[in-house]
């Protein structure tokens, strides 16, 4: 019976921890995509607070991506905020952007 249970849990526990957001899996989508344009990163990310990060990555990050596909500037990553890879790893961008906003606190290391 114990053991039953022990498995049960071992599921749950990496169930849970494959669906949830990865901050590092943002940073990494940060760096590859959007570094070209605000090269800032850092202070480009600080710019805004927690809640506007929030706002505009409400509904997979449909706001954002108007944002830039109304731009005439960010031409070049049109293609990017088109397609579904974009919308499909939100969550990891906005985790990303959330934990390193204005009033978070925190600093992060984009390398």
């Amino acid at each position: 019976m114990k053991r039953v249970i022990f498995i049960f849990v071992s599921m749950f526990f990496l169930f849970s921890l494959s669906s949830q957001a990865a901050i590092y899996k943002g940073q990494k989508m940060f760096v590859k995509e959007c570094v070209s344009c605000h090269s800032g990163g850092q202070g480009f990310i600080a710019k805004k607070t927690i809640r506007e990060w929030k706002k505009l990555m409400d509904k997979k990050g449909k706001p954002l991506a108007e944002l830039h596909l109304e731009n005439k500037e960010a031409k070049d990553s049109w293609e990017y905020f088109e397609g579904n890879n974009y919308e499909k790893k939100s969550k990891h961008l906005q985790q990303f952007l959330v934990e390193y906003a204005k009033d978070s606190g925190n600093v992060p290391a984009c390398n």
